[in-house]
């Protein structure tokens, strides 16, 4: 199985690249990850849409195709989600064919915040129902204070955390294996 992991956030050093990065670490053999890099993805604008999509757009909605499933690592901004990631998705659900029909896709998130991604995650929930994602429900990672949970090296320091991130990987490739049959 393929996975593709897409962060909401552009800076190399983000605590959700970092969370990203520990499920990939925690896949189980037979299943293969990649981060998408947004770096390249221009502001949605109608005129350019009409001139066709970008191949930055191309290359991520070719992507998204190409894959298993997706796990979307959701920053919160002001209590919601951030521009680069609703951007992203914007972009990548427009027709035609749009690679999010029927794509299982599981949620995690930080933030510096004491509620972790939780509202962003339902933002992005909502906006992935409207696109036909199927996204798993539970289990959950959101993680509060995300800065304080990794070393400068990208390892996560914390217990709970790990358990969680543990718990996510080994759900989440059983539920997405019963789309397979």
């Amino acid at each position: 199985m393929k996975l593709l992991a897409i962060q909401g956030s552009l800076r190399t050093g983000s605590s959700n690249r970092k969370l990203l990065k520990v499920i990939l670490d925690h896949l189980p053999d037979g299943v293969t990850g990649e981060i998408a890099e947004l770096h390249d993805i221009p502001l949605f604008n109608g005129d350019v849409h009409a001139k066709g999509f970008p191949e930055s757009v191309d290359e991520l909605r070719d992507k998204i195709r190409a894959v298993d499933f997706v796990v979307i690592s959701v920053p919160e901004y002001n209590y919601s989600v951030s521009g680069v990631l609703k951007n992203a998705l914007d972009w990548a659900s427009l027709a035609p064919q749009q690679p999010f029909k029927g794509k299982p896709v599981g949620i995690v998130g930080t933030s510096s915040g004491m509620f972790g991604s939780v509202r962003a995650q339902g933002h992005v929930r909502q906006v992935l129902q409207y696109v036909e994602a199927i996204t798993m429900p539970k289990p959950e990672v959101i993680v509060p204070q995300g800065q304080l949970k990794f070393d400068e090296a990208g390892k996560l320091t914390d217990e709970k955390t790990q358990q969680a991130v543990e718990n996510f990987v080994a759900s989440l490739v059983l539920w997405v294996e019963r789309f397979k049959i």
